[in-house]
């Protein structure tokens, strides 16, 4: 394969760095699909409707290239959580998730318009969080700004301490499910001409 055959749609740096862990030679375009809250999908749907968007987005420009859309939602009691829009959100968001299980959901396309490749997934991890004191979730929101993380929380920085329980794939909660998509992946290139 050459330099560039696949193009993640996504400004993540957690994405990029989950990606890099496996020999693909990737390069990063983001896409500029924000999700709209507003539609009425169930969880699932939603997040893998959003990963499509965001991958067809760049895929009109590259129909030569994979394209690897991602789209990961916190889900409690059957109520999608994005990302917090602001400090009072963000305290709103970890004080429902204390001494909850809540699930991850990530939605994955992948794309090839030249091939016709069309395939969307997605993979869920369930993350089982400890009683959050307020001072827990004061502290960790004016320490690292969880503005950008679905669910107010990254699992990979210091609110780790917090977590209780994972059940599921560890990487899916950052946001992509590395083993599923290179499984995914492995199948697509083994039908390319």
């Amino acid at each position: 394969m050459e330099d560039h055959d696949i193009i993640l749609a996504s400004a993540s740096p957690r994405r990029e760095s989950i990606l890099s862990k496996i020999d693909l030679k990737f390069v990063s375009i983001p896409s500029d699909i924000a999700e709209d809250f507003s539609i009425k999908l169930p969880p699932k749907a939603f997040c893998k409707h959003w990963a499509r968007e965001k991958a067809l987005n760049i895929a009109k420009d590259y129909p030569k290239s994979y394209i690897l859309g991602a789209d990961t939602i916190v889900v409690l009691d059957n109520n999608i959580l994005g990302k917090p829009k602001d400090r009072d959100h963000s305290i709103s968001m970890l004080k429902s998730l204390s001494g909850k299980t809540h699930k991850v959901l990530t939605g994955v396309s992948i794309i090839k318009i030249d091939s016709g490749v069309d395939v969307l997934f997605n993979t869920s991890t369930y993350v089982s969080i400890n009683t959050l004191t307020n001072s827990d979730i004061y502290n960790y929101i004016d320490t690292h700004s969880p503005y950008d993380k679905a669910g107010s929380y990254g699992i990979q920085d210091s609110f780790s301490v917090y977590v209780k329980k994972i059940d599921g794939c560890f990487y899916n909660v950052m946001g992509l499910p590395i083993s599923e998509f290179y499984k995914h992946f492995l199948e697509i290139i083994k039908r390319e001409p």
